[in-house]
């Protein structure tokens, strides 16, 4: 990961030098990914619409072949080479954050290496890292319900506020995504419902930081989403 952690801890630490705040250099970092991967968003709408639209076909073909599963994987997939789609292309950009994930999260484990230059982290760097931001004390480890309720350790092995809102975010955006798609595949199920889970698991793990930006990532998705589909129908109107 070190071949991603030091670009993204670049331009992480060439944000913090304009803002001065490491949490909303973070927020600010989230954005500029998030725009640079706007055509797979188009992209995953794009694929989103086409799975809905030949849903009636699919469930046609599960109606027919309901006994036998081997034939109606073998007609789904024939439907969907007919119509030029890919069912799991709706996860690209899910897919695609991965990298970026772990490059960041390799990036925010080390910021003395990959965010700030020696001179910056002598000055500043150490500050900047341990600054608290909102319930959390720093950025640097995972938010607990323990940054809330005080003076129990049961609660440091709880989610925080911030893991609780990422899973949410998570679980909303993929409703949306799959929305319209009643017959959906296996696979898209299975992440649908994964998915927030892990990332409730792994906020527990990881920094606030990371945290953070999956959050702030995942809300800016549902965003776009939701704009550009107000925007369609507008045009159709």
């Amino acid at each position: 990961m070190k071949v991603l952690a030091g670009p993204l801890g670049q331009l992480l630490g060439t944000i913090y030098g304009f803002v001065g705040h490491y949490a909303f250099s973070i927020i600010i970092f989230t954005i500029i990914v998030k725009l640079v991967l706007f055509p797979l968003t188009l992209k995953q709408l794009k694929s989103t619409k086409e799975m809905q639209e030949v849903q009636p076909k699919i469930k046609a073909l599960q109606d027919k072949y309901k006994n036998d599963k081997e034939t109606l994987n073998i007609k789904t997939m024939e439907l969907y080479k007919e119509h030029k789609i890919n069912p799991l292309s709706g996860c690209l950009p899910l897919l695609i954050q991965m990298p970026i994930l772990f490059g960041l999260f390799a990036a925010l484990r080390q910021p003395d290496l990959y965010v700030f230059s020696a001179a910056d982290w002598a000055a500043f760097g150490e500050q900047a890292i341990n600054a608290p931001f909102l319930w959390m004390p720093n950025l640097v480890a995972p938010d607990s319900l323990a940054n809330i309720f005080t003076g129990n350790d049961f609660f440091t092995k709880l989610p925080g506020v911030l893991p609780i809102l990422a899973a949410v975010l998570t679980y909303v955006q993929m409703q949306q995504m799959s929305k319209g798609q009643s017959q959906a595949n296996d696979q898209m199920k299975m992440m649908n419902t994964m998915m927030p889970f892990m990332i409730l698991y792994f906020g527990t793990q990881m920094s606030g930081g990371l945290v953070l930006y999956w959050a702030v990532s995942t809300l800016f998705q549902l965003v776009q989403q939701t704009m550009i589909k107000r925007n369609k129908k507008e045009e159709v109107k």
